[in-house]
C-alpha cells in the first residue's frame, strides 16, 4: 500500500471528510472517511473492512485522544492480523473444526485457527473492499457500507449482501446497524471487532480500566476457545463482573479458564432482551468511560492476551500483550454445531439485523475504589 496522503479528496459537509488512505495489491482504491460531531469527536473508517482507524474521545479535562488501537504503518491494515477495528464476519469468532451442516448438506471452512474457522476466515469481511455511501439530509452523518458476498466465498452457502451503517451522534456515540440478506440458507454472526485503550496511550495495559458486564452468566471455553457448550454461573468465580472491578484484579489467577485463553477471551450471556446495556468500562486517570448498547445476546471481553509486540503503536512503542481490550457484540461462538446455543440461521426471505452502540463521555468520581 502507499503511504498515506491526508489531502482531502472531497469535502461533502461539515461532518465528514473523505481523503485517501493508499491502494490495495491489487490496485483498489481505500479511501478514510472522517466523521465529526458537533462536540468535536472524530471517527475515522476506511472502506477496506469498514475498519475504525482511530476514535477521538474526550477526557475528564476535555482533552481528546485517540482510544483505539491501530497500525502506524497503512499497509499493515491489508493483513490485520489482530482484525484491528475492522467488521467480522460471515461468522465472528469460532467454528468448531471448521464445518457445520445446514439443511442436510455438509460445509468445510477455511480453518485459519488450528483447527478452526475464525472470523469468516482467512479472507473474510475484515479483509474485503466495501461500497460507502455517505447519507444525505441524515440528522447525524452516517455512512452506509455494503458489500455482496458470493455463494461458496470462503465455502459459506448463499449469495449475502450485508450492509452496516456507521452513525455518529452528538451524545458522542457510534452506533453500528448491520442488516444482511440471504438466497439460500446460510449462517452470520457480525460484530465490530475494535481494540479500546481508553487512556489514550497504547503503550500502557488496560488492567487498570473498570470493567462493569451485565452478565449472570458465561461460556467456558475448551483448549482449542471453543464454548464448551455449558452456561457457567460468574457469581464466586473470575468472571463475575457485576460490580465493577479492575480487568487487572483476577486476571493472574491460577483459574484453568484464564490459563486457558492466557487471560479473558470469552462469551458473556447479557442479561435481558432487546436493545439493552451490556458493559461498562472506566479509565479512573483519564475520567474515560465508555458504555455498550447492544441487541445481541453475547458480549466477547478479550483481554489483548495474543498481542504480542509485533507492529509499532499510535503511541510510538510497541503492540504488547493486554494493551488493548475488546467488547464484541455477537451471537455465541460455535452455535452452527451447538442446537441450544440462540440460533444464527438466516433464510431467504429474512432479514437479518442487529444494533451496538459505544457511547464516551468523562467523568472525574466515577467508580472510584
Amino acid at each position: 500500500m502507499e503511504n498515506r496522503e491526508i489531502n482531502i479528496t472531497e469535502s461533502t459537509s461539515d461532518t465528514i471528510e473523505v481523503s485517501n488512505f493508499g491502494i490495495t495489491k491489487d490496485g483498489q482504491t481505500i479511501n478514510c472517511y472522517t466523521l465529526k460531531n458537533k462536540n468535536g469527536m472524530c471517527v475515522e473508517i476506511i472502506n477496506l473492512g469498514g475498519i475504525i482507524t482511530s476514535l477521538l474521545a474526550p477526557d475528564k479535562n476535555g482533552n481528546w485522544e485517540d482510544v483505539v488501537l491501530g497500525y502506524v504503518n497503512p499497509e499493515d491494515y491489508l493483513e490485520n492480523e489482530y482484525y484491528y477495528g475492522a467488521i467480522v464476519g460471515r461468522y465472528v469468532n469460532r467454528i468448531a473444526g471448521g464445518k457445520f451442516t445446514i439443511d442436510g448438506k455438509d460445509y468445510f471452512l477455511d480453518k485459519n485457527d488450528k483447527t478452526n474457522a475464525l472470523h469468516g476466515g482467512g479472507e473474510g469481511f475484515s479483509h474485503k473492499i466495501w461500497d460507502v455511501e455517505i447519507l444525505q439530509n441524515t440528522e447525524f452523518p452516517t455512512l452506509r457500507l455494503s458489500y455482496f458476498s458470493k455463494d461458496g466465498e470462503q465455502n459459506f452457502p448463499g449469495n449475502l449482501t450485508t450492509t452496516v451503517f456507521y452513525t455518529l451522534k452528538d451524545d458522542n456515540s457510534l452506533e453500528i446497524s448491520y442488516e444482511a440478506q440471504t438466497d439460500k440458507s446460510t449462517f452470520i454472526n457480525l460484530t465490530q471487532h475494535s481494540y479500546f485503550n481508553l487512556s489514550g496511550n497504547f503503550s500502557e495495559p488496560i488492567i487498570d480500566h473498570k470493567l462493569q458486564i451485565h452478565a449472570d452468566k458465561f461460556l467456558p471455553i475448551n483448549s482449542s476457545l471453543v464454548p464448551t457448550g455449558e452456561r457457567r454461573p460468574v457469581h464466586n468465580t473470575f468472571f463475575d463482573f457485576n460490580k465493577p472491578k479492575t480487568i487487572g484484579e483476577d486476571i493472574f489467577n491460577d483459574d484453568e479458564q484464564l490459563l486457558t485463553a492466557s487471560g479473558y477471551d470469552h462469551t458473556w450471556i447479557i442479561e435481558g432482551l432487546g436493545f439493552r446495556k451490556a458493559a461498562s468500562v472506566y479509565h479512573e486517570k483519564s475520567g474515560r468511560l465508555m458504555e455498550v448498547w447492544t441487541t445481541e445476546p453475547g458480549l466477547q471481553f478479550y483481554s489483548g492476551n495474543f498481542l504480542d509486540g509485533k507492529f509499532m503503536n499510535k503511541s510510538g512503542g510497541k503492540n504488547e500483550k493486554r494493551t488493548g481490550f475488546c467488547l464484541e457484540t455477537q451471537h455465541f461462538p460455535n452455535s452452527p454445531n451447538q442446537d441450544d446455543f440462540p440460533s444464527t440461521v438466516l433464510k431467504p426471505g429474512e432479514k437479518y439485523t442487529s444494533k451496538t452502540i459505544y457511547k464516551f463521555s468523562a467523568n472525574k468520581n466515577l467508580w472510584k475504589l
